[in-house]
């Protein structure tokens, strides 16, 4: 570090006060007491500098780079910090060739710290592997993604996950106090907040601490002379709820929705779909998935749950955002007020099973095309045929439900089952 470097270093006033008040060590680290409480295996790790590689996951803002930084001070190891979103195989061979020089010219241990390690490519996390497994290397990844979806499960394996959580509002609030009171990081007690403005800002953020203290900046930037925040303050500086989603909240949000519709539950599958549409998501995508609950879960209790479902995909194509929203709304209360029937879902699955492991037998003659012995039920309706080959003959896949629509066909099968019985 050259004396420009150093200047720079020391001077902490072009830094936005999110960037100034990341903590220096773990005493002053809010959160994630279930790692980093007194005691806790990771912070005895970090304490005794003896960490093995790990994938950080979680929410933005919860602490993950923080923590980074914080081990690159406690460690005794050369820390290199790169991010993932640009990250290609050249700078990763650098990274490589710098960690096994210190390995094998002093002795010292790397730590390679991958910031937003799901955007790599497949390729480059592939890359990972060997140095990773062999010790040239400790990895700490950093994800705010689904570690199952956007991680390859090779890296994985060799990772620790531990999992962040968003702050509880007591630890945000201190961060926010903090701040304000900070003589060489913060706002240098020049500033207070009301309790209503520190409420609503803690929870218009949603334990996003780096958009809550780049609204407290704004706020205290702008009150021309008065030095106490109040809540009209903050909402001029957070303009709409923080509620961006994730790719790991994007599955749990969709996985909710789904059991919302599978469950009958109106109240919950139009809360999630609400979610959904607000975070940006492609309303397509939302009536796909009722289609296929239309036809998995309703079925043939009710046929008319399918037609609902690709009609509101039509009003989606025809009409989109926001107008669309409200056909969605219609089909996922119609499907959920639907009495429910998996049998055609259970049919088509079975059959398939029997498909890949069954030898596929010969058409029957009176079924082929062209045939000469073909009678046509229609018009022979007590004409019995058999369509299934004989070595099936005793094949059930279809079993109707007692439910909606299909309680007839239902009845009908029991009084064909009583008189064959």
């Amino acid at each position: 570090m050259d004396l420009f470097e150093y200047n720079l270093e020391q001077n902490q006033s072009y830094k936005p006060l999110a960037e100034r008040m990341r903590p220096n060590n773990l005493d002053e680290f809010f959160g994630q007491k279930h790692l980093l409480a007194p005691g806790k295996v990771l912070r005895r790790l970090i304490e005794n500098d003896r960490l093995t590689n790990m994938i950080l996951q979680g929410p933005p803002s919860s602490g993950k780079t923080s923590l980074a930084t914080i081990i690159s001070k406690m460690t005794n190891a050369e820390f290199i910090k790169l991010n993932g979103v640009n990250l290609g195989i050249a700078d990763l061979r650098e990274a490589i060739k710098s960690s096994k020089e210190n390995l094998r010219l002093y002795s010292k241990r790397t730590i390679l710290f991958i910031d937003e390690i799901h955007a790599m490519k497949s390729n480059v996390q592939e890359a990972l592997l060997p140095p990773s497994e062999d010790g040239t290397f400790i990895l700490i990844g950093a994800t705010t993604e689904s570690v199952m979806h956007d991680i390859i499960p090779p890296l994985v394996s060799r990772c620790k996950i531990y999992s962040f959580t968003h702050l509880e509002p007591e630890d945000h609030k201190q961060i926010i106090q903090l701040s304000l009171q900070n003589q060489e990081r913060g706002l240098a007690d020049k500033y207070t907040i009301s309790d209503e403005a520190l409420d609503y800002l803690v929870d218009i953020t949603n334990g996003d601490v780096r958009n809550s203290l780049i609204a407290l900046e704004n706020a205290a930037y702008s009150l021309h002379g008065r030095n106490n925040i109040e809540l009209e303050h903050i909402q001029e500086a957070v303009e709409q709820r923080i509620n961006g989603l994730s790719q790991t909240d994007f599955y749990d949000i969709v996985s909710a929705f789904c059991k919302s519709l599978r469950g009958s539950n109106s109240d919950g599958a139009i809360y999630w779909m609400a979610r959904l549409l607000y975070s940006g998501v492609d309303p397509m995508y939302i009536a796909r998935r009722m289609v296929v609950h239309a036809t998995e879960d309703v079925g043939m209790a009710n046929p008319a749950a399918l037609q609902m479902a690709l009609a509101a995909k039509e009003a989606v194509q025809f009409v989109g955002m926001p107008e669309c929203r409200m056909a969605l709304a219609q089909a996922a209360i119609f499907i959920c007020e639907s009495p429910k029937s998996n049998s055609a879902y259970k049919a088509i699955n079975a059959a398939l099973e029997t498909v890949k492991n069954a030898k596929p037998f010969d058409v029957p003659v009176h079924l082929r095309d062209g045939t000469k012995t073909y009678v046509n039920p229609i018009d022979n309706p007590d004409t019995q045929l058999e369509y299934f080959p004989s070595e099936m003959k005793y094949h059930k896949f279809y079993k109707p439900q007692n439910s909606g629509v299909e309680a007839k066909i239902y009845n009908k099968h029991m009084i064909k089952q009583q008189r064959s019985q």
